[in-house]
């Protein structure tokens, strides 16, 4: 330990010098000044600085955080690195604290000695820390028709306000103004990302929760398909689940497989295609697609059916509207009857 030039005895707020080998005065028989500055608030990671000026006739001065002595005139008594001497002159008093963190929170004294009588200053430090979320709930995957409870806990100072919503949705009942938020009976409309926002008068944090619901497959109506002799057939399928589902295709109660007769099944996502690239007489008829995952299966049926397109050799029917009676040309027969119509106008 330091042997000072002086010892300096804190009782209260008084700070009285005892010079090695000077008589000591009580404390009742001592006059002192003391002065009590405003509150000075700073932000955790800044620094702080402290200043007292000091006057004419100064024999001793010190700072100190509490019952600690941080500086005694030049000398360091603090072991902390941030703690550092900026400025001490006839005027002036002056250390600065790097780094401010929540211990350095609390009353700092300014003690100066001065050839009559001592003087003190004092100064309360508040320390804001900016909002930190600390405990948040981890990503969730639940069945529908489950309990959901989301928690985020935060520090801060002052204390931060912890408000929930979900991000892509536009209903309030969504949102909560407390730690907790609580969604009964979760439907599959409520999954999505779930948002805390911690703030205070410093800043904002903000953290996220991904919210998975489960359930079975609801397939879309499917549509029937018209296709010529020899062309290409392509039957859809299309399926909401969650997980996603796996498709099955059947005709009557046969189970189709990929590359059966030429057929192909390609399943991308929530639809499935059932291709045929060259549509025969025994490929028409009903079939069945069925979505399915572990939490249930749904169905559709589709009808691939013929579209029978005209030719040349087609026969045209003419209706008369007045006798209800129709007449059947030939395209060959009805180029005659226009090219007779048209010499008989000349």
């Amino acid at each position: 330990m330091k042997n000072p030039v002086c010892w300096i005895v804190l009782t209260g707020i008084s700070i009285a010098f005892i010079q090695q080998g000077l008589p000591v005065r009580s404390q009742g028989e001592s006059q002192s000044d003391n002065k009590q500055m405003d509150n000075i608030t700073i932000r955790q990671g800044e620094t702080l600085f402290l200043s007292c000026s000091q006057g004419d006739f100064v024999t001793h001065t010190a700072w100190l955080n509490r019952s600690s002595i941080l500086y005694a005139g030049e000398d360091k008594w603090s072991v902390d690195p941030r703690v550092s001497l900026v400025t001490l002159n006839q005027d002036e008093f002056t250390i600065k604290i790097e780094d401010v963190d929540l211990t350095d929170e609390g009353q700092y004294i300014c003690a100066v000695q001065t050839s009559s009588r001592p003087r003190t200053t004092s100064v309360h430090i508040i320390v804001q820390v900016p909002p930190k979320i600390v405990n948040l709930s981890k990503d969730l995957v639940v069945n529908e028709g489950s309990n959901v409870t989301l928690m985020c806990l935060a520090n801060g100072k002052p204390e931060p306000a912890i408000v929930w919503r979900m991000v892509s949705a536009s209903d309030d009942s969504l949102s909560s103004d407390n730690e907790v938020l609580e969604i009964p009976f979760i439907s599959r409309y409520r999954a999505g990302v779930y948002e805390c926002t911690a703030a205070n008068d410093i800043a904002v944090d903000t953290q996220t929760v991904e919210l998975t619901v489960n359930f079975p497959p609801s397939v879309s109506d499917g549509r029937d398909v018209g296709v010529t002799l020899g062309q290409r057939g392509v039957l859809l399928c299309e399926a909401d689940a969650v997980p996603e589902a796996d498709f099955e295709w059947y005709r009557d109660d046969r189970r189709i497989f990929n590359g059966f007769d030429g057929i192909e099944i390609e399943d991308d996502g929530g639809l499935s295609k059932l291709t045929f690239f060259n549509v025969s007489e025994a490929d028409y008829g009903n079939y069945s697609c069925v979505a399915i995952n572990k939490l249930g299966s749904a169905n559709t049926s589709i009808v691939l059916y013929e579209i029978i397109e005209p030719t040349s050799s087609t026969l045209l029917q003419v209706q008369d509207g007045n006798s209800g009676t129709s007449t059947v040309f030939t395209p060959t027969c009805l180029l005659l009857i226009v090219l007779l119509h048209l010499l008989l106008k000349f």
